[in-house]
């Protein structure tokens, strides 16, 4: 008879976890979960919990980093417009899903507790803005972009008309809403012609 593998083990317990945490604030939202419920929801002690994470906070973020996943990585094709287009889309889409409960919820946890505060937006600069920047600044190595525009401010150009509508739902979110904001601000962005 085979001893049991500790490594899968332990990566089902880490999965348990994260999905349980997931779904926790989900249904009750993220100031109401209790690593208590986590721990009996996974089938885990808290102390499996605390080993892997220090915080409710700081497990709620990896919530968010294993929840987002692949949605903040970059494509490059060449065409910045499709990028942004492929790219933005996926956001669009993760954030029309039960997804979007979980991270206003987070956000609104933020407000209150300073730690979750700059987690959010150490993973925000890190996994979402890092790559958004690197590849408007290639597009703008290439001539697709202006040399003289800010990178920064034209990311937030880009992606904060979606953060507005999944916050305050003043309007749905939609692919033709993507294809007006990339519109709009890429005609400002785009070199003068000639």
């Amino acid at each position: 008879m085979k001893p049991p593998n500790a490594a899968r083990r332990s990566q089902r317990s880490h999965r348990a976890i994260l999905e349980a945490a997931y779904e926790l604030a989900l249904d009750r939202g993220p100031a109401k979960v209790t690593i208590d419920a986590i721990a009996a929801r996974a089938g885990v002690g808290k102390q499996t919990i605390y080993r892997w994470w220090p915080s409710k906070g700081a497990l709620l973020l990896d919530v968010l980093i294993d929840a987002v996943g692949a949605v903040s990585e970059m494509p490059d094709t060449g065409d910045v417009v499709a990028d942004l287009t492929t790219q933005m889309t996926a956001v669009t889409d993760l954030f029309r899903s039960d997804f979007a409960r979980f991270y206003t919820g987070l956000i609104a946890e933020a407000q209150a507790d300073d730690a979750v505060a700059r987690g959010l937006a150490e993973q925000l600069a890190d996994r979402a803005e890092g790559p958004r920047r690197q590849r408007l600044e290639k597009a703008q190595r290439d001539g697709q972009i202006r040399a003289d525009v800010d990178i920064a401010a034209a990311v937030e150009a880009l992606y904060a008309p979606l953060y507005y509508r999944m916050l305050l739902r003043t309007a749905p979110l939609s692919v033709d809403h993507v294809h007006a904001v990339i519109d709009a601000t890429i005609k400002g962005l785009r070199p003068n012609p000639v």
